[in-house]
C-alpha cells in the first residue's frame, strides 16, 4: 500500500516536472524570438543594407561619429532625438541604432527614443566595435577599409 502511494506521488511529480520543463522551453523560445525582433548582428545589417528600407543611426556624439562610423549612418546622438531631429526619417523603414559596443548604452537609449517617436527599431549587437571585428569598413577620420567578410554562423 505504501509502495503504491509512493509510485503514484512520484509519477505526479514527474508529470509536474515535465509540465514545468515544457513551460520553460516555451518561455525560452519566446525569449529568443523576441531577441531577434529587437537586435540585429553585423552580418544581418550588412545584408539589410543591400536592399532599401533600413536606416542606421549612430547614437553617439558628433565627435565620435566624425572619427569613425558605419557607412551610410546618420548621426543623431540619443540625447538629441526628438520629432524635429528625426523628421527626415521615414517611419516605413527599419531603424537600426548603434554605439561603441557592449560597454556603451547609447544605442539602447537611442532605440528607446526612436521607439517612443513611433519608429520600428532594432539595436546593433556589439555596436561599431563588433561591426569592425566582423571585418566591415568604416568611414570618418579614422576610417578602416574592412576586409573580406565571412560569417561562420551563416555558412
Amino acid at each position: 500500500m505504501q509502495y503504491t502511494t509512493f509510485v503514484q506521488n512520484t509519477f505526479k511529480s514527474i508529470g509536474l516536472v515535465k509540465y514545468l520543463i515544457r513551460v520553460t522551453m516555451e518561455d525560452q523560445l519566446s525569449f529568443y524570438q523576441k531577441k531577434l525582433d529587437y537586435e540585429i548582428d553585423a552580418w544581418d545589417l550588412a545584408e539589410a543594407l543591400k536592399k532599401a528600407g533600413t536606416t542606421i543611426i549612430d547614437a553617439r556624439s558628433e565627435a565620435a561619429f566624425k572619427t569613425e562610423h558605419i557607412p551610410g549612418a546618420l548621426n543623431i546622438p540619443h540625447r538629441t532625438m526628438n520629432a524635429e531631429t528625426t523628421a527626415h526619417i521615414s517611419k516605413d523603414t527599419l531603424v537600426v541604432t548603434y554605439c561603441d559596443g557592449i560597454g556603451c548604452n547609447a544605442s539602447t537609449k537611442g532605440a528607446i527614443n526612436m521607439t517612443r517617436l513611433g519608429f520600428r527599431v532594432k539595436e546593433l549587437m556589439g555596436g561599431i566595435d563588433w561591426w569592425k571585428r566582423d571585418g566591415y569598413a568604416t568611414e570618418g577620420t579614422n576610417a578602416s577599409e574592412g576586409q573580406r567578410i565571412t560569417c561562420g554562423c551563416q555558412l
